[in-house]
């Protein structure tokens, strides 16, 4: 009987897990799709020549972060995959890229501090610390291109400085912290109304 109950138990689990592993396949897949979609469609673009900024953009990736790195992961990188078989620019399919790096940072770390984003102010210092990551990431793979002469006029034209360091860092960083907000202000009432398995929850009211 102790034996029976216990492969009962055991089949319950497996059962879970395959449920629940599942689950975070299609919402990978799901949450994959509109991070390529949304830069392509959205209509939400704010231009500071010569570069541009697609709000809402990163949220799909955020959410991927709530849920698990293994989640982080797929959701970026194919996000960055998608990207590359649109034939975007090289420039931008490696910017796409380094969102992988962000995208595990932020989610191995909330995996280990569930707490994170218990209160406004931790989920701003984990949003600028994130975000911070993100543009470094962001420069760093723009700069070969421009000093190799590879981009558009208009970077040149305004210079190194302002294009590069403000436009693409700074900008960047501005555009992550929107786009965390968003994705915090979205996944509350989502993980309220739907069951998906994830390592963090957003406590504090938007």
């Amino acid at each position: 009987m102790s034996r029976h109950m216990t492969r009962q138990h055991n089949v319950g689990k497996d059962r879970k897990m395959n449920r629940n592993n599942n689950h975070s396949m299609v919402i990978s897949a799901l949450l994959c799709a509109i991070g390529i979609v949304i830069p392509i469609i959205s209509p939400l673009k704010i231009t500071l020549e010569p570069a541009s900024f697609t709000l809402a953009s990163h949220v799909a990736i955020f959410i991927a972060m709530f849920i698990s790195p293994a989640t982080a992961l797929f959701v970026a990188a194919g996000t960055a995959a998608g990207f590359f078989l649109a034939g975007f620019p090289p420039a931008i399919v490696l910017r796409a890229g380094t969102h992988i790096i962000f995208a595990a940072a932020g989610a191995i770390y909330l995996k280990k501090h569930a707490d994170a984003l218990k209160s406004f102010k931790s989920s701003q210092i984990f949003s600028l610390a994130t975000a911070l990551l993100h543009g470094i990431c962001e420069v760093l793979i723009v700069m070969p291109f421009y000093f190799g002469n590879n981009m558009s006029t208009a970077y040149y034209a305004k210079g190194f400085v302002v294009s590069v360091l403000v436009l693409v860092g700074l900008g960047t960083v501005i555009h992550s912290m929107v786009d965390f907000y968003l994705a915090q202000v979205i996944w509350k009432p989502v993980t309220k109304a739907v069951k998906i398995p994830v390592d963090v929850s957003v406590k504090y009211n938007l």
